[in-house]
């Protein structure tokens, strides 16, 4: 049997304007969030080289990651919650 997606999470969100420079300012899901945040984040080359659980946040990401110049992966779907309503 195959698991329904939770319609929480298949519910549009609208990424605000920080968030919104980096994966457009359109609402959508956070799935979708997630995913163009990860084809950033490899466009740009911020994946860290030696732990690839981080991110190397650029000026764009800085300002969604509240300042911090580096953040894991699981701070960052924290981070990123912040900026969606």
């Amino acid at each position: 049997m195959a698991r329904k997606p939770n319609p929480e999470f298949m519910k549009p969100v609208q990424p605000d304007a920080m968030l919104a420079a980096v994966v457009g300012d359109k609402a959508v899901p956070r799935t979708e969030i997630t995913k163009k945040l990860w084809a950033y984040i490899k466009k740009n080359g911020l994946q860290d080289k030696k732990n690839r659980r981080n991110i190397n946040a650029d000026d764009k990401l800085k300002a969604v990651f509240g300042g911090k110049g580096c953040v894991n992966m699981f701070e960052m779907t924290k981070l990123v919650a912040r900026h969606v309503k």
